[in-house]
């Protein structure tokens, strides 16, 4: 397969990775600006997310999903138990695993939190059509498990 990039026409800022990047940026700053008056910080409600449709339900599983250092999670779920988002449960089997389940706020939020999510990407997406975000999404779904190959 022929090399997409070559060193001598290379530019970094004009490369897929820095396009991904931007955009990752713009995403985020959206969601956090529709998200200011719940008064949740970026980390905080993907954990919400991640929990909320069954992703993660253990620090390790949600520090390795977002590449987090134990410790910063640590802090950062004692912050979502102290707003009262999250509890942290004994695994029954294993007294050892503890999981982390939504409270019944944390559950009052999720739904808000997937609201602003679902109008940020839309208003993001204008003017694409479903094929075009799909393709997007299918295309990005490679890459990812390229780097696992």
């Amino acid at each position: 397969m022929q090399p997409i990039y070559a060193i001598e026409t290379f530019r970094p800022s004009q490369a897929v990775g820095a396009f991904i990047g931007r955009a990752r940026r713009t995403i985020v700053e959206a969601i956090d600006q529709k998200l200011a008056p719940l008064d949740i910080s970026h980390a905080q409600w993907i954990v919400v997310m991640l929990l909320g449709d069954g992703a993660a339900s253990t620090a390790a599983e949600l520090c390795k999903i977002l590449i987090y250092d134990p410790g910063a999670m640590t802090r950062l779920l004692d912050r979502l138990a102290k707003k009262g988002v999250l509890r942290r449960v004994r695994a029954k089997a294993d007294r050892r695993t503890v999981r982390l389940e939504l409270t019944a706020e944390g559950k009052r939020l999720y739904p808000r939190i997937l609201e602003a999510l679902v109008e940020v990407f839309n208003r993001l997406l204008h003017g694409f059509s479903k094929s075009e975000v799909r393709r997007l999404e299918d295309l990005l779904k490679r890459m990812v498990a390229n780097a696992g190959s």
